[in-house]
């Protein structure tokens, strides 16, 4: 899978210099334009997760110790996990979704939109699994009831948030702005980490960008495991959050979804790369408010794709009620969150399907009835 994970990045990445050039001064504008803070703010919470939070610092031992990770500092590394070449991923499926895809709507065709919504539920459950498996490293000696417990009030939460569009855009920008304070926390925090320290230590990043060669393709099976998962995210998040665009140029979206979202993952990771190299240990109160915008951005990830999912199969509160949308999407959602404890499910798969998704759309634009309709792009 290495081999057919390697192609369809370099195909994507060059699809994305192909619609540069093609359509750099295209306007894009979603069904619902947001100013670009609100847009960057529900992109940002809903392509990430609690790991964003929580995994740095227990994968920069990792990266240092590891031969294959030695071509750069463990801060590069985790930075070329997480930020700038990989949102090219979101930049191409949200310029298809809110230029290409109202043209030519082919996630209306029926196989292709049963396949799309398979992909949202699994990888929906699947973060939520994926919560409920790592709590225990988040939250040490948490109890079983407990972790089910805290699982199920974050499926609620997602669930009623998705009701109403308004409510993810409210949460989003409002989570975006508990991230930026827990930065500042943990600034405020670290005994000799003030500006001049950060940014000496942010300028190890710099690693990242001369080696971003290296990062087109699967460095490790650990590597292998984020760029599967970021092209199962892919196709849903460009669908969700295209909505939103406000009026960029291509060029202008391009561009402020490789920056933008990157700047604060930048700052992020150096402040807690600066407590890794200083053995600075994180006081529990830290931890706990680590855990807690964690948390908040779990429950933004699955909001989004429950309001894509249930708007895309027109399982709306509108159609059912709040009361029967509530009750149904939270019972299935959680339901399959523990069935994933009785299954070998691996987001590899997922990853898999979302490429065969991606050569289905690459091939059916081929088609002459389609490709005239690009043509007016």
């Amino acid at each position: 899978m290495t081999m057919l994970l390697t192609i369809a990045i370099m195909v994507t990445l060059l699809t994305s210099v192909y619609i540069l050039i093609r359509a750099g001064n295209v306007r894009c504008k979603g069904e619902i334009p947001s100013s670009l803070f609100a847009f960057i703010a529900i992109l940002f919470t809903s392509g990430l997760d609690v790991g964003l939070i929580m995994f740095p610092l227990t994968e920069f031992p990792t990266y240092a110790a590891e031969e294959v990770y030695q071509f750069t500092n463990p801060l590069a590394i985790e930075f070329g996990f997480w930020g700038f070449l990989v949102w090219a991923f979101y930049f191409l499926t949200t310029f298809y979704f809110c230029v290409i895809e109202p043209k030519v709507k082919l996630f209306e065709i029926a196989g292709v939109k049963l396949v799309n919504n398979i992909v949202i539920i699994g990888t929906c459950a699947f973060t939520g699994f994926l919560f409920l498996s790592y709590l225990p490293s988040y939250i040490e000696g948490i109890s079983d009831p407990m972790r089910f417990a805290l699982v199920a009030v974050v499926v609620l939460m997602a669930v009623l948030s998705s009701t109403d569009i308004s409510y993810i855009k409210i949460l989003s920008v409002g989570s975006t702005w508990l991230f930026f304070g827990l930065i500042a926390l943990v600034m405020v925090s670290t005994d000799g980490l003030g500006f001049g320290e950060l940014f000496a230590t942010m300028t190890e990043i710099g690693g990242y960008f001369t080696n971003i060669e290296q990062f087109t393709r699967p460095i490790s099976d650990y590597h292998e495991f984020y760029l599967f998962w970021w092209f199962s995210w892919s196709i849903m998040i460009g669908q969700f959050v295209a909505r939103f665009v406000g009026g960029l140029k291509t060029w202008q979206l391009c561009l402020a979804l490789l920056v933008i979202p990157s700047i604060p993952l930048a700052i992020w990771f150096s402040v807690l790369y600066y407590n890794y190299i200083n053995a600075i240990e994180m006081t529990a109160f830290l931890k706990l408010a680590m855990v807690f915008v964690g948390i908040v951005f779990v429950i933004n990830s699955l909001d989004s794709l429950i309001r894509l999912y249930t708007l895309n199969m027109n399982m709306t509160p509108e159609r059912f009620g709040k009361g029967k949308y509530i009750l149904g999407n939270f019972l299935a959602m959680y339901g399959l969150i523990l069935a994933y404890q009785f299954t070998p499910f691996d987001i590899a798969w997922v990853g898999v399907i979302v490429i065969g998704l991606y050569s289905a759309i690459y091939l059916l634009l081929l088609n002459p009835r389609f490709k005239q309709k690009l043509q007016a792009i």
